[in-house]
């Protein structure tokens, strides 16, 4: 299949990889309007195309959170990407850090974060979520700070798991899951023995101290029920910015008055997110949700965003909406599925390369310069 855009690596995913798994990385929460939101408000975003402005110099570089980037795009956390790919995590990592930019491990992955940092050498964060077992939570802590992760990424807007119908239909839950999964990978040869057999073990690294090196998916999706804690309020990150010295940053803000308090209790960063569309549906899309929450804390703090972003294109829009920085997320997974980490080193590639003839066409040659000013009407956008 020819991989000519970014969008081609969905198509391919889908042709490589189980239904079950292709779904849950597809799919999201309820009737999925919001995942289809995101997309959608982000592509009617129109930008105002300018000419004879002197862009023979494109510069892409940025510095968040103390590095030096070369572009404002870090690979967002996403759960058991290994089952995409054999030992997915490591790969994803080792392409982004290639291009010196983060990956971002979940909790939920399926290489522990000592078994990506013996891949990779180069800018790592880890992604914490809110659990009930406080002390686990700081043993993940300090396992981030010895592995040299950067930053510390705590998603907020997971107190339970969204209604993912998909999911029951595909088999990735529901009745007889595991037995459907299984008629599933007999059907993807390719990647039954790429992840399937060569991939193993299918546990989850980080949760190994608490499950056991006998884990496996079905343990992913309890787990996930049973141990999210809904009764986490602001006051309770006092002890994870003591706990973590390094850059802070809240993952799942929608609403300015949330951005204001990630900022009041000395966040270094939030990322704009609605978990892309997995949470609640409904909600705003993260380009609507941004605008707002970018003029209440933008000056405080860095604000990242994800969501619906599929291209460099969209990476500009977000920029020109307010954000500091991108978090790619299905985006490279999808490229993962389809490629390996030479699919998430070509994606990376496209994106620069859509963000170069973006930037060129609407006059900026600095990624300081990308602001509303190169939207159409920020009225008419939002």
């Amino acid at each position: 299949m020819t991989i000519a855009s970014t969008l081609d690596f969905q198509r391919a995913a889908k042709a490589r990889l189980p239904r079950f798994l292709f779904d849950y990385a597809d799919g999201g929460a309820y009737a999925e309007q919001t995942l289809r939101r995101n997309t959608a408000d982000l592509g009617d975003i129109a930008l105002r195309q300018r000419v004879l402005q002197d862009v023979a110099t494109i510069d892409l570089s940025t510095t968040l959170f103390g590095r030096e980037m070369p572009l404002p795009v870090a690979l967002a956390p996403i759960g058991i990407g290994g089952m995409y790919r054999r030992r997915g995590e490591t790969q994803a990592a080792r392409a982004a850090n290639a291009r010196g930019l983060p990956f971002t491990l979940s909790t939920v992955g399926l290489c522990g974060i000592d078994e990506v940092r013996r891949a990779t050498d180069g800018p790592l964060w880890f992604q914490l979520y809110v659990l009930r077992d406080r002390g686990f939570m700081r043993d993940l802590i300090a396992n981030a700070r010895a592995a040299g992760a950067e930053a510390l990424v705590f998603t907020v807007d997971m107190p339970v798991p969204g209604a993912r119908y998909r999911d029951a239909h595909s088999g990735m839950s529901g009745p007889h899951a595991p037995l459907r999964r299984l008629l599933q990978a007999m059907g993807r040869p390719g990647w039954a023995w790429d992840v399937g057999l060569r991939g193993r073990p299918h546990r989850l690294g980080n949760l190994e101290p608490v499950l056991g090196k006998a884990s496996g998916m079905n343990d992913y999706m309890g787990w996930l029920g049973a141990n999210f804690d809904p009764s986490i309020q602001w006051r309770d990150l006092d002890w994870i910015r003591a706990a973590w010295d390094g850059p802070l940053i809240i993952k799942g803000i929608l609403d300015p008055d949330d951005a204001r308090a990630a900022a009041d209790v000395g966040a270094d960063g939030i990322v704009v997110s609605n978990h892309g569309g997995r949470q609640l549906d409904g909600v705003l899309s993260t380009a609507r949700a941004l605008p707002p929450i970018a003029d209440a804390v933008g000056d405080r703090l860095t604000v990242l965003a994800d969501s619906g972003v599929r291209s460099g294109l969209d990476v500009v829009r977000m920029l020109a909406l307010g954000a500091h920085g991108v978090l790619l997320g299905r985006a490279w997974l999808y490229a993962l599925a389809a490629r390996g980490e030479a699919g998430v080193a070509q994606l990376l590639d496209l994106i620069e390369k859509e963000m170069r003839v973006a930037m060129t066409l609407t006059g900026v040659n600095t990624i300081a310069k990308i602001n509303r000013s190169i939207l159409v009407s920020a009225k008419d956008n939002l």
